[in-house]
C-alpha cells in the first residue's frame, strides 16, 4: 500500500513540475510578446501617434450629440488637436465676428478687448466702418492708436499740443498713428466709404469709453461755456445733447484746399500717416513676403509696431518668439493655423480665418502656416517701438556641435540640415 501511495506522489510531482514549466513558458512568451509590442510601439513613434489619433477620431473622439458644424469645420485643430498639444496655455484665438456690432446712422463698430479675449492684456482692437462722408466724432483717449485702412479712403485730422494740425488721406493698406491724448477725427471719403482696424496699446481699452467733444461741451455749465467760448445760452441749447460718436455728413472737399486753409498752423514735420501700400516687402521669395513697420520707418509710432505678412499656400512663418512683447494678430485674408508653445510643456494649436484675432504670450514659441488655397495675409502687432524676434533655426545653427547634439539627440548631420540662417518665410 505504501509503495502505491509513493508512486502516486511521484506521478503528481512530475505533473506539477510539467504544469509549472508550462506556466513559466507561457509567462515568458507573454512577457516577451508585451516587451516586443512595447519596443515596436516605441520605434513606431509618430506613426503610432497617427494610428492613435485615427482610432480616437473613429471612436473615442466621436461626437454623436449636438454640435456647431460650421465652427468645427473652421477649427479642426481645436476639435481634434494634434498629439503635440499639451496642457492649457490660455486662450489664443477670438474673432470679431463673435462680437456685437454697434450700428449707427453712418456706420458701425465692434471690438475685441481684454473683456472678450482675457489673455490679451496688452493690446485691444476695434474694427470700424464709415459710410461715404460719415465721421467718427472728434475725440481723444488714454491709449496710443495704430490703424490700418482695410477698404476705401479715410481723411484723418490730429492736433498736437502745440496747436498745429496734421491732415491727410489714407487708402487701403495705409496706416495712421495717434498718440494718447492727441485730439483727432476720421472721415470717410466717397464711394462705399471706408473700413479700418484700430489697435490700442491697452487690453482694457474700450471704444465706448473715449473722450468726446460733444459730451465735453454739453456737460460744462453754460455760463462757463459763455466765458470760455463766448457762446450765448441760446447757442448752448443748440449743442448736441448726447454723443454723436458716428454720424453722417457730406464728403469733404479737396485735401490741398483744407491744408492751405490751415496756413502756418499746418503740421508738416511730424508725419502721423504712413503709406504702407508703397513700401517694398522684404524678403520676397516663393513662400511670400513681409513688411515691417516700426519706429525706424514710422517715427511717431513709438508705442506700437507691426509686420504685415503674406504667406503662399503651404508656406510657414518660421518658428520664432518675441523677447520684448506679446503678439496680437489680425487675419486679413485666407486660412491658417498656429501652434504656441510656452513654459511647462503647454502647447495649443488653433485655426484662423479672415477677421480672426490671435494672441501669443511674450517669449512663447510659435509659427503660422498657410493651410488654404489662397494667400494668407495677417498682421503681427507688438507693443514696442521696434520689431524683432528670435529665430529657432538661427539659434540652433549658432550652437556649438556638442551642445546641439547633447540637447536635440539627433546626429549632427541631421541637425545641420535645418536652415543655417534666419528664414522668415519658409516655402512649401
Amino acid at each position: 500500500m505504501s509503495n502505491e501511495i509513493e508512486e502516486v506522489r511521484e506521478e503528481g510531482n512530475e505533473q506539477s513540475q510539467e504544469s509549472s514549466a508550462g506556466v513559466s513558458r507561457r509567462k515568458f512568451v507573454g512577457t516577451a510578446a508585451l516587451v516586443g509590442a512595447s519596443l515596436a510601439t516605441l520605434s513606431a513613434g509618430a506613426q503610432t501617434q497617427q494610428t492613435l489619433l485615427a482610432a480616437r477620431s473613429d471612436d473615442s473622439a466621436s461626437n454623436p450629440g449636438p454640435k456647431n458644424e460650421l465652427l468645427m469645420q473652421e477649427n479642426p485643430d481645436s476639435n481634434l488637436p494634434p498629439f503635440t498639444d499639451h496642457g492649457d496655455p490660455g486662450v489664443t484665438w477670438f474673432s470679431f465676428d463673435l462680437t456685437s456690432r454697434r450700428v449707427q446712422d453712418g456706420g458701425w463698430t465692434h471690438q475685441v478687448t481684454e473683456r472678450e479675449f482675457p489673455t490679451s492684456r496688452d493690446i485691444a482692437g476695434v474694427n470700424m466702418r464709415l459710410t461715404a462722408g460719415s465721421i467718427r466724432e472728434l475725440h481723444w483717449h488714454t491709449s496710443n492708436e495704430w490703424a490700418i485702412v482695410l477698404t476705401g479712403t479715410s481723411r484723418i485730422t490730429v492736433m498736437q499740443p502745440d496747436g498745429k494740425m496734421y491732415i491727410d488721406d489714407v487708402g487701403p493698406g495705409d496706416l495712421w498713428y495717434f498718440p494718447a491724448g492727441f485730439p483727432h477725427s476720421i472721415q470717410a471719403m466717397g464711394g462705399q466709404g471706408t473700413e479700418f482696424l484700430l489697435v490700442f496699446d491697452d487690453g482694457k481699452f474700450s471704444e465706448n469709453d473715449t473722450f468726446l467733444i460733444s459730451e465735453t461741451l454739453v456737460h460744462t455749465p453754460p455760463e462757463i461755456i459763455q466765458k470760455n467760448m463766448g457762446w450765448s445760452r441760446d447757442d448752448f441749447n443748440k449743442l448736441p445733447q448726447s454723443q454723436l460718436y458716428i454720424f453722417p455728413s457730406s464728403v469733404p472737399g479737396s485735401l490741398e484746399a483744407e491744408k492751405r486753409a490751415l496756413g502756418d498752423r499746418l503740421e508738416t514735420k511730424n508725419k502721423y500717416t504712413y503709406k504702407l501700400s508703397e513700401q517694398r516687402s522684404a524678403p520676397d521669395n516663393a513662400g511670400g513676403s513681409v513688411k515691417v513697420i516700426d519706429v525706424d520707418k514710422f517715427p511717431v509710432a513709438t508705442g506700437l509696431c507691426a509686420a504685415q505678412v503674406t504667406l503662399k499656400p503651404g508656406a510657414i512663418r518660421e518658428m520664432h518668439w518675441h523677447p520684448h512683447s506679446s503678439e496680437w494678430q489680425y487675419y486679413m485674408q485666407g486660412n491658417g493655423r498656429m501652434t504656441i508653445s510656452t513654459t511647462g510643456g503647454r502647447a495649443r494649436t488653433m485655426n484662423f480665418n479672415a477677421n480672426d484675432v490671435g494672441y501669443v504670450p511674450i517669449m512663447a514659441t510659435h509659427y503660422i502656416e498657410n493651410t488654404g488655397t489662397e494667400d494668407l495675409i495677417f498682421l503681427e502687432i507688438l507693443k514696442a517701438a521696434h520689431f524683432y524676434d528670435v529665430s529657432v533655426n538661427e539659434w540652433i545653427a549658432r550652437l556649438p556641435d556638442n551642445l546641439a547634439e547633447a540637447h536635440i539627440k539627433l546626429p549632427l548631420s541631421t541637425i545641420r540640415k535645418a536652415p543655417q540662417t534666419r528664414t522668415t518665410i519658409i516655402p512649401k
